[in-house]
């Protein structure tokens, strides 16, 4: 069984078994693949810093650290985030399979391994992993640089730009980030509203896109080239002065006058001067009707 692809497919095997990692790698092999090896967890972490495989084979029951704690912290790696995880194990009760799948594993199969049953679901596997990868990638190229936590401000999943922009989770300023992102969420701010990020090397905005299935928050990172051109975007369609623009752009992220002050340093008369302003080239008569247009402007952007 031969996977289609001109780069080989790259699998890393954690097990203390050696026979079972003789067994397992004759038959990768065979099926054209490139095998890691790994003795158990800490092996897998430290091999991990330097190389992604494009799937992980984890025996669920070795000493120090078992296969289920080294799938948490082989997951907490971004770049992990879609690889799929699969436990080998000789445990089938019904315990041990939802320990495995709630550590992030996609599947198990039990000991001893059958490899023609191994290699099918591999292939299932890594069919749905390069999909979700190649999904990500192209909103990353279109643009959009999405990511989405949980209600916690937990990350769930980023597109490769996110991912390299965003804190990891062992980083030190990953726990102020995911504060922040609480905080915030639990306010409940509606879509187009954004957060100034204040933990990032660079200044950047979190837009809060929508709530998907009650528990995902859809989320875009915004840089200041950005918010930049949403500006010349607004002023050009507009026909808005720069400092106009400006202000429209931020009524339309759910900022009051007086922040708006603060944030373009005037006062917040001077920024209800720029409304009447707005409202009047906008054709509208309030800030949410004028935050509405411009939101739907900036949507096709």
């Amino acid at each position: 069984m031969k996977f289609p692809d001109d780069r080989k497919t790259v699998v890393m095997v954690v097990d203390d078994d050696i026979d079972s990692i003789r067994m397992i790698n004759d038959a990768l092999e065979e099926a054209g693949m490139t095998v890691l090896v790994a003795l158990e967890g800490n092996q897998a972490l430290t091999i991990s810093q330097n190389i992604t495989p494009d799937v992980v084979l984890m025996d669920a029951m070795m000493p120090n650290m078992d296969g289920f704690e080294t799938c948490r912290r082989l997951k907490e790696n971004p770049a992990f985030a879609d690889i799929p995880i699969i436990f080998m194990t000789g445990l089938s009760d019904t315990e041990h399979v939802v320990m495995g799948l709630n550590a992030g594993g996609v599947d198990y199969v039990t000991k001893p391994i059958n490899t023609t049953e191994l290699l099918a679901r591999m292939d299932v596997h890594l069919a749905n992993a390069r999909m979700t990868r190649s999904a990500r990638c192209a909103l990353d190229t279109a643009g959009q640089n999405l990511f989405a936590v949980d209600r916690d401000g937990n990350l769930l999943w980023g597109t490769p730009q996110v991912s390299r922009c965003l804190p990891e989770n062992h980083h030190p300023e990953y726990p102020d980030f995911r504060v922040q992102l609480e905080e915030w969420l639990s306010h409940q701010p509606e879509p187009g509203h954004s957060l100034p990020l204040r933990v990032l090397e660079a200044p950047r905005s979190v837009e809060f896109l929508a709530l998907v299935d009650n528990r995902e928050y859809l989320l875009r990172l915004k840089t200041p080239q950005n918010q930049n051109s949403a500006a010349a975007a607004l002023r050009e369609r507009f026909e808005l002065t720069l400092r106009e623009s400006d202000v429209l752009l931020w009524i339309a992220n759910g900022k009051t006058n007086r922040e708006i002050g603060q944030i373009l340093d005037m006062s917040p008369r001077t920024v209800n001067k720029h409304l009447e302003q707005v409202f009047r080239k906008l054709g509208v008569e309030n800030r949410t009707a004028a935050a509405a247009s411009a939101i739907r402007l900036l949507a096709t952007m």
